[in-house]
């Protein structure tokens, strides 16, 4: 499994429920790029951010509830960290992204290899959170993008981690 988000300079990634931003840059070549095709994982509380909580397109969409009653058409709900842990050994073919939200993210990034993080050049007011990797010392930087702007008017660059614990 992978981690991909976008972050501000605090690693913010929400506030009141919803994105700080929405960067199409970023959303088109980093997300889409890397997540189209693939799998991804996340909470239902993310589904409900978007837009007429359609699931992804062009994707397997996983979503996390702890209501052992949530169905949503066209996803594979799962209802634990173990039953997103057993998933991704029977699927090892599968490319798994986590996608959200920080609850998932915590839960969920011990066990991925590689986090691709979209750090934005700007300080939100948020009030969820990604784990700071430039501090956690079972992260190490692998790559990192040039500066790329957004016609949205923050810059961001492309990082990615490699956990050295998985």
């Amino acid at each position: 499994m992978k981690a991909i988000a976008a972050v501000d300079n605090n690693w913010g990634i929400g506030y009141k429920g919803g994105l700080l931003v929405s960067l199409p840059e970023d959303q088109r070549d980093t997300f889409k790029k890397f997540t189209l095709g693939n799998t991804i994982v996340y909470g239902r509380k993310t589904l409900e951010t978007f837009p007429g909580q359609r699931l992804l397109p062009g994707r397997t969409n996983i979503i996390l509830s702890r209501n052992p009653d949530y169905r949503k058409e066209g996803a594979i709900v799962l209802h634990s960290v173990d039953d997103v842990l057993a998933y991704s050994r029977e699927h090892r073919e599968d490319e798994i992204f986590v996608i959200g939200g920080e609850e998932v993210y915590r839960s969920l990034l011990p066990f991925c290899a590689a986090a691709i993080i979209s750090r934005i050049a700007f300080s939100f007011e948020a009030d969820a959170f990604f784990p700071n990797l430039e501090t956690d010392p079972d992260w190490k930087e692998t790559d990192c993008s040039e500066v790329i702007h957004s016609i949205k008017g923050y810059d961001f660059t492309v990082h990615q981690y490699l956990n050295l614990r998985a």
